[in-house]
């Protein structure tokens, strides 16, 4: 059946097929036998052709990330010229979860009706909602851009990052090398912050680094008393990290920069800041010249990148795709995982959400060349935390402001692990 893509208002592809009366007839003969072949949602058998979904919230506001559908709809592209997946064909479905419970539902059962055997690279802080409707239909949720609790909890999923706790915890690291002796920590007035916290103050605890916690709301259009609390003094060996999201750091930036601290180094993570921002904010001549940011992976002039961009070049012409958007990486790496498992199970072989399953949870590392350490979900793998098992990589890139771009500190990952499980410093 030749699928013609069609968007309904969500803006959610659905296959739909233009077929004669006589033709729809001799299908519907035919259908018994199809069922039979197909069995479960997520447990078809059929060789042929496969799909996958990719979600994303889209003309919401702040929590967009169309890249990542863009991104999916490229690989779609590609993967077709390319001989599909493992030498299946494969439909690479996309939908807005429009950063509501119900979006997030909806996108999940669009999921399960059209028998995909993957949710790969998509982004939902309602992990709550959809992860229930995977899990029942057997359907593993890789690489997810980990914002809720479910993504670092749940059997079926497979994140290929650490989420903010790693970014948090590898950003105290970042900041104890840089010779920071105290350090203000900019949050969200949330519970999730209240965890932030805690994770900052492990990372600092080895080194004696004093750490203050500033509250913050999400949603403010003056962050000045907030600034001012942070900075404090501004004596120096004092640093100042955001872990709010990217619209309300980039709101703390401003009074930051109208304040004018002589001594106070600013820092955060990748997804409060990215490249944009640096952009927007006046490069090397704004308040983020100099900032210390912690990311997931390397920079977005590094060589890792290449297939990434390439894959943009001649796949996603005419959308306005960013390579250096942590989301966007996110998925090409999700991608990555999932090419390769599909590989392992090859060419002739049911290719299905069982089949991609014991692959992933076999143990067996998983190259995304060079984007990531080896990445494996398998027993030895996990987390030893009750709250977060599945957070199985826990290495993260160290990164600055120079010149108006982030680039590297350093060319290798830094691990994390024992911040986030209350160890001992490693090395």
């Amino acid at each position: 059946m030749r699928l013609i893509a069609a968007r309904d208002a969500r803006g959610t592809t659905r296959g739909r097929s233009r077929r004669s009366p006589l033709a729809l007839a001799a299908a519907a003969a035919l259908l018994p036998a199809l069922l039979s072949a197909c069995g479960g949602p997520a447990e078809a058998t059929d060789a042929q052709d496969v799909s996958v979904m990719t979600w994303a919230p889209s003309g919401t506001g702040s929590a967009d990330r169309p890249g990542m559908t863009d991104l999916a709809q490229a690989v779609g592209r590609e993967l077709a010229a390319k001989g599909g997946l493992a030498g299946h064909p494969v439909h690479v479905l996309t939908c807005n979860e429009e950063n509501t419970a119900d979006g997030a539902t909806a996108c999940a059962q669009q999921a399960v009706d059209a028998h995909v055997i993957a949710v790969v690279g998509s982004s939902s802080q309602y992990g709550t909602s959809f992860m229930s409707l995977l899990e029942t239909a057997g359907i593993p949720y890789l690489g997810g851009y980990g914002l809720s609790s479910p993504e670092y909890s749940s059997p079926l999923s497979y994140p290929v990052a650490g989420g903010l706790p790693a970014l948090v915890a590898g950003n105290g690291r970042q900041l104890v090398a840089a010779g920071c002796k105290s350090v203000s920590l900019v949050r969200p007035d949330t519970r999730a912050g209240d965890s932030l916290f805690g994770f900052l103050a492990a990372a600092l605890a080895p080194d004696r680094v004093g750490l203050t916690d500033v509250k913050a709301p999400e949603k403010s259009n003056d962050y000045t008393a907030v600034v001012q609390q942070a900075v404090g003094d501004d004596r120096p060996g004092h640093c100042v990290t955001s872990a709010l999201g990217a619209e309300p750091t980039a709101n703390l930036l401003d009074p930051y920069r109208r304040l004018k601290p002589r001594n106070t180094v600013f820092a955060s993570v990748i997804g409060s800041v990215q490249q944009s921002v640096v952009d927007s904010t006046g490069g090397d001549g704004g308040p983020l010249a100099g900032a210390y940011v912690t990311g997931w992976y390397p920079t977005e002039s590094s060589h890792v990148w290449d297939a990434l961009r390439g894959t943009l070049q001649d796949y996603a012409k005419g959308q306005a795709v960013d390579p250096a958007d942590p989301g966007v990486e996110t998925t090409w790496v999700a991608y990555e995982v999932l090419r390769q498992a599909a590989g392992r199970i090859g060419p002739g072989h049911p290719l299905t959400a069982r089949s991609l399953r014991a692959v992933l949870d076999s143990g067996e590392p998983i190259e995304t060349a060079g984007a990531t350490p080896p990445l494996s979900w398998g027993m030895t793998s996990m987390l030893p935390s009750a709250d977060s098992p599945r957070l199985v990589n826990t290495a993260v890139t160290f990164q600055q402001v120079q010149g108006g771009r982030l680039v590297d500190q350093q060319r290798t990952f830094t691990d994390i692990r024992w911040v986030l499980t209350g160890g001992k410093p490693q090395g």
